[in-house]
């Protein structure tokens, strides 16, 4: 290859590995042998090219794999520059990307939100009265707290149609045990919430998956699955879809509804991330509540440490059922727990979170359609997650190990699916990393093994 000079122009004529491997290890040996210094300019990526007298492809894939070891820092509009080379505990801490936690930035103070809600709490008069068993539904004043909560997506609701448990899962154990038994057939979406998968499993109960489209449920499928066999219960996740992000119309929804009314089918709406997106349609609760079982809380937009569940239901008897049912599996809900719940919400805390959380979401997604290929994803502004399609020559299992290799963790669609044959595609979680930089080299990380044919080994991070 011809050279030419430049800024910075690394001597390949040893390297027998991929070049633009090569482009990344040669940088990290000259920065650790002073040749290079942190805060020094490079060359641009076509200029590098030229120099080189390679392709400007293989420069760029070498840059990209520079920035995943922390080697430079990229700004549009001023360059590219070297950075201070990563410590060795640093760039080997792994990135958990299969947990759908809130995106906390550096300017929440978690710790601090939850220590003065704690000292107002053990300040009020009625402290001791947290201290004994409760009421396994909630008490008023915490089930008007949770109806205030809810108002936007299902408007205002009797407080004896509102129950408290502590958290989705067990709330849709309770459903489920309430509402089924061992081997009645339950219609989900064809890529489900693994909680509600582990639930009905254990409960020895058939799912079948219903097929979808990029809306979610398709009406007509479940209008057929119905025709098949008696069916009760229908699960659903109608808003930011876990694990593809989709969220049905306005018209879906109703078609849904009328399908369901149809065929005598109760449905569970799990609304974990409704409040999330900005312009969500109504819930199905607010189109069809005289047959919808409504979920939504706190623990998956606001933090995993509140697990507190609103349930809406259709009437006051369905509700006295539901309490039993909590009362059988949970006695109540921890109240000191609650307390903190009922205050964020009644003091605006848990509101402003939650635009906090929002705006850390968008800002993160931004990083990640920035990084990763525009036509393989799914996804939506505000959703903690994305659903990420792989090419033909990335098996989905292959994918995973070959990420673990790199300390960065994500889920097969083998976890969602209710079909025999899932989909070659992962989730990726957005929340879990401490911070946008981490974040981004593990999307760098991610965007890169996607352009890599499977099996390639895995360079040793410096």
């Amino acid at each position: 290859m011809r050279q030419k000079t430049c800024p910075w122009l690394p001597d390949m004529r040893d390297d027998d590995g991929p070049l633009y491997l090569a482009i990344a290890d040669r940088l990290a040996a000259d920065l650790q042998a002073g040749r290079v210094s942190p805060g020094q300019q490079l060359p641009t990526q076509r200029a590098l090219a030229e120099a080189l007298g390679i392709d400007f492809t293989t420069v760029s894939r070498g840059y990209a794999e520079a920035r995943r070891r922390g080697l430079i820092d990229a700004t549009v509009g001023r360059g590219t520059f070297v950075r201070a080379p990563l410590r060795r505990d640093a760039a080997q801490s792994p990135i958990d990307m299969s947990m759908n936690l809130p995106p906390l930035s550096a300017a929440t103070d978690i710790a601090g939100l939850v220590r003065d809600g704690m000292e107002a709490i053990t300040g009020r008069a009625d402290f001791g009265t947290l201290m004994t068993y409760r009421d396994s539904a909630g008490t008023a004043a915490d089930r008007a707290a949770g109806g205030r909560w809810l108002q936007d997506r299902v408007g205002a609701v009797p407080l004896e149609r509102l129950l408290i448990a502590g958290g989705t899962q067990l709330a849709l154990t309770a459903i489920l045990t309430t509402y089924a038994k061992s081997g009645d057939r339950i219609l989900t979406e064809a890529l489900t919430y693994p909680g509600f998968r582990a639930a009905a499993e254990h409960l020895g109960l058939r799912m079948e998956g219903i097929a979808m489209d990029d809306e979610g449920l398709l009406p007509d499928a479940l209008d057929a699955a119905c025709q098949s066999g008696r069916v009760k219960l229908l699960y659903c996740a109608p808003t930011l879809h876990n694990p593809t992000t989709a969220t049905m119309s306005e018209t879906r929804r109703q078609q849904i509804a009328d399908v369901a009314r149809r065929n005598g089918l109760t449905i569970i709406e799990d609304d974990s991330y409704g409040l999330l997106a900005r312009n969500a349609p109504p819930a199905l609760a607010r189109l069809a509540p005289d047959i919808t079982i409504y979920l939504g809380g706190l623990s998956k937009v606001l933090t995993p440490a509140l697990r507190v569940t609103y349930m809406v239901v259709p009437d006051a008897w369905m509700a006295e059922r539901l309490a039993g049912a909590l009362r059988a599996v949970s006695q109540m809900t921890p109240p000191l727990m609650l307390a903190l719940a009922s205050h964020w919400i009644l003091e605006g805390i848990a509101t402003r979170l939650l635009s906090s959380l929002r705006d850390e979401s968008v800002a993160r997604q931004r990083l990640a359609t920035g990084r990763l290929p525009r036509t393989s994803l799914k996804t939506a502004p505000e959703a903690y997650h994305l659903w990420l399609h792989l090419p033909e020559a990335w098996p989905r299992a292959a994918f995973v190990r070959h990420l673990q290799r790199q300390n960065i963790a994500v889920v097969a669609s083998d976890a969602f699916a209710v079909t025999e044959q899932p989909p070659e595609a992962v989730r990726l979680c957005l929340g879990a990393a401490t911070d946008r930089e981490s974040l981004d080299l593990a999307l760098t990380t991610v965007a890169t093994t996607l352009t890599e044919p499977a099996g390639r080994p895995v360079p040793a991070v410096v």
